[in-house]
């Protein structure tokens, strides 16, 4: 092979060899993104969980009376509220 030759063919070799990382590349993007949602959706639930927890917490703490006066008067105006929201939603189905 004459020396452009030769020249063309490692420059084609090095573009198949570039797209073959490209493509690669592209597939392991997808699989982060993948378990990037899946990362976020574990996370959701957990908040979720811990914050299911920590009501549950308080309430058993009020049920037996283990509360302070200042945490009394926070989950009273935190149960206030959902109750507020509660009729709010009720008045506006009743529409």
């Amino acid at each position: 092979m004459s020396n452009p030759e030769q020249h063309l063919k490692r420059i084609q070799d090095k573009v198949q060899r570039l797209l073959k990382q490209h493509i690669a590349l592209q597939k392991e993007n997808e699989a982060l993104k993948t378990e990037i949602d899946q990362l976020k959706n574990e996370a959701n639930q957990f908040r979720e969980s811990t914050t299911s927890l920590q009501q549950q917490l308080e309430i058993m703490k009020f049920s037996n009376g283990e509360m302070d006066p200042g945490e009394k008067k926070q989950f009273e105006k935190r149960i206030n509220g959902y109750i507020r929201e509660i009729d709010r939603a009720i008045a506006m189905l009743g529409k």
